[in-house]
């Protein structure tokens, strides 16, 4: 069940992702169930000293974690635990990796270069992604649609943040996302565990953790969040 809780700390949080597998940042369709609802205030954002300690621990987080990380509901960004989502990913890619995708014609133009980019060159941060796949003003476009649906479809995910540094070394400004596909950021972890069950079988295991988690919770919710 999800409990009530206060995210006080980075270990707070690594902590919540372990337990409850999903951890979404934001709030959304499901009440309460969020980093944004459980963070102490001073955690979210300290007005005396500007700092937003949610927003930095997220980079550590994946690293220590070694979770997946990405707009995966509601084109929110989510925690997943790395046990739970080889089955998330199977349930989503609905059993197929991206190259029978694409092979049976169920991929866009789109969604096959940047995914072939992204995993040709992982890890690979948002800037230089954009560089060399040529989005810009001018070049080609739809680079936040396309990366936001291969997050939702779990062929792509964050992999960290990393700060730009000054002349003088020193980190500046929001971190950068870093984009992997979970293949190469997850490991045997990921790849011996995504295709075992079946699609529906996964789907199963999520929705049966989800109601254990909001046992009050309309289904319809559940389901159409999950999904």
């Amino acid at each position: 069940m999800f409990d009530d809780f206060e995210i006080c700390s980075r270990s707070d949080l690594i902590d919540a992702i372990h337990e409850y597998g999903f951890l979404p940042f934001f709030s959304n369709s499901i009440d309460g169930f969020s980093v944004e609802e459980h963070i102490d205030p001073d955690c979210w954002y300290h007005g005396e000293s500007g700092e937003w300690q949610a927003w930095e621990w997220k980079g550590p987080v994946i690293r220590e974690t070694g979770c997946a990380y990405g707009k995966f509901f509601e084109k929110k960004a989510c925690y997943i635990s790395p046990e739970w989502f080889p089955d998330f990913a199977n349930y989503r890619r609905d059993g197929y990796d991206f190259d029978a995708r694409w092979d049976d014609g169920l991929a866009q133009r789109r969604d096959f270069t940047l995914y072939n980019l992204i995993a040709g060159h992982a890890p690979i941060l948002s800037k230089e992604l954009k560089k060399l796949g040529d989005y810009r003003k001018g070049g080609n476009k739809g680079f936040d649609t396309t990366v936001t649906r291969l997050q939702a479809q779990c062929y792509v995910l964050i992999s960290d943040f990393v700060y730009m540094k000054d002349r003088y070394g020193e980190p500046y400004g929001w971190g950068v996302a870093e984009y992997s596909t979970p293949e190469s950021f997850m490991g045997a972890g990921f790849t011996d565990n995504v295709y075992k069950r079946t699609p529906e079988e996964s789907y199963e295991r999520i929705m049966e953790h989800f109601k254990n988690l909001f046992p009050h919770e309309e289904e319809t919710t559940l389901v159409k969040f999950i999904k």
